[in-house]
This record gives structure tokens, sequence and C-alpha cells, in this order.
């Protein structure tokens, strides 16, 4: 089993822990939980920030590199149990990693100086 497959794997037995079967049963479910995992991602990210000195008027404030690892840990907790709502193991998110890294490549060699909205269409 590689890497990625047993953080899937170690997630999920957290979230059946804590009493969460993934993906859910119905669209009410998945939408309830996608919202769900987005917000605390998004509490997360905050929590990284808070981890850098951004408030340039304060002198007090210390660049915390331990607290945001964990954070970037905490943060990949909540995005595998995203994926997961939405039914994707971790080969299919490496599968779609692999077309949208190739789609930013693309991107970059064009230049990307227009959106094209179809361009992701694929994975």
């Amino acid at each position: 089993m590689d890497k990625l497959e047993e953080i899937f794997r170690m997630q999920e037995a957290l979230n059946e822990r804590i009493g969460v079967t993934l993906p859910p049963a119905n669209d009410e479910e998945k939408a309830k939980w996608i919202l769900n995992y987005t917000r605390a991602m998004q509490q997360e990210t905050a929590e990284l920030i808070d981890s850098v000195p951004w408030k340039w008027w304060a002198k007090y404030q210390k660049f915390d590199e331990q607290n945001a690892k964990v954070e970037v840990v905490d943060l990949f907790h909540f995005l595998v149990s995203l994926a997961q709502t939405l039914g994707m193991s971790a080969e299919d998110v490496y599968q779609a990693y692999l077309k949208k890294n190739a789609v930013n490549h693309q991107r970059q060699d064009s230049g990307y100086t227009a959106k094209d909205a179809t361009d992701s269409k694929h994975i």
C-alpha cells in the first residue's frame, strides 16, 4: 500500500470512529459534509496564517514553523475527508492531480493569457 492510500485508509478509520461514514448516502448529506469540511479548512487556514507574523504593525510576533506544519497536516486531514465525501479514492485523487498538473503546465506554456473554462473538463 502506498503512502497516499494509507492516509486515505487512516482518515476513513478516523471518520468512522467519529461517527462519519463517507461518501454520504444522498446529495443533501453530501452538500452538508462539503460545507462542514470546507468551513473546517477555512478555520485551519486562519490558524496557519496566525503561525506567521502577518501584523506588520506588531513587533511581538514570531514565525511558528512547527505550528505551521501542524496546521498543514490538519488541512490535509480535512482535504482527504472532502475527497472521500465526493467518493474519491487515493487513486482517483492521484489521477486527477496528474491531469490537472498537465493542464497547469499547458497554461504556463501558452502564457495563460486567457481563461479556458473547458481545459479542465476532462479531469
